[in-house]
């Protein structure tokens, strides 16, 4: 029988070590950035050796991929369980709270889109292996929800695949500008945009007229901090 120490069990304790790396790799990572981060570096920040670090991960793109692969898993969990909260709402409701979970999960710390869309880019062939596979997961789930948009008579009977692909592309770069931009841009602002741009691509335009805020839509709504921006409101 594997020995406890101050009453905490070996798996414990092993899995306490491991999360300590994972939370100095992303701080390590988002800073000093992770070509130029050393894993004694990485190692001195979660209080570990470097031979416990080696019992964990590989090395330090190990640990990229897995904080790369942990945030994206935790943003569609999020997202996912949201949806499941709204299955019988119409298609505008689902597309928004979709994109308003996302968005506020990847931006509830802002080190989160900077390792995965800045530092987890190009690193090697098999991290943009995962990154694809992630691209992939996204858009599907995209496209599930614009087929629903379609079958509910909101959006155009047609192929959304690259439509999906498209927007998936588009969140990626208004996060990799909202982590790096000085002074911070406001993330209503920045999720205002995407549901902008989400809308515009899949819902016919006369249905896109009836969203809370826009020309001609009933008054009495809060409008978006970003003026002008179609699409860019959350209904009170």
């Amino acid at each position: 029988m594997a020995r406890t120490y101050g009453g905490v069990a070996p798996e414990q304790r092993r899995a306490d070590r491991r999360e300590r790396l994972l939370a100095a790799g992303l701080e390590l990572f988002t800073s000093t950035g992770f070509q130029q981060a050393k894993i004694t570096e990485l190692c001195a920040g979660a209080g570990v050796s470097t031979r416990n670090f080696y019992e964990e991960f590989t090395g330090k793109e190990d640990v990229l991929r897995t904080l790369h692969d942990r945030i994206n898993s935790l943003a569609l969990q999020h997202v996912t369980t949201a949806l499941d909260e709204v299955s019988d709402a119409d298609a505008l409701t689902r597309i928004v709270t979709l994109l308003d979970v996302f968005i506020d999960t990847v931006t509830a710390d802002p080190r989160l889109p900077r390792l995965n869309y800045v530092e987890a880019v190009g690193v090697s062939a098999e991290l943009e292996e995962q990154h694809q596979v992630w691209v992939d997961r996204w858009a599907t789930f995209i496209e599930t929800e614009a087929r629903r948009a379609a079958e509910h008579g909101v959006a155009p009977d047609r192929d959304y695949r690259l439509t999906a692909i498209a927007l998936v592309g588009a969140a990626t770069g208004l996060l990799r500008e909202w982590q790096a931009h000085e002074p911070p841009l406001p993330v209503e602002d920045v999720g205002a945009e995407l549901r902008a741009l989400m809308l515009a691509a899949i819902m016919r335009p006369e249905k896109i007229l009836e969203i809370p805020g826009n020309p001609g839509a009933p008054s009495g709504v809060k409008e978006s901090s970003r003026e002008g921006a179609q699409g860019g409101t959350r209904p009170t």
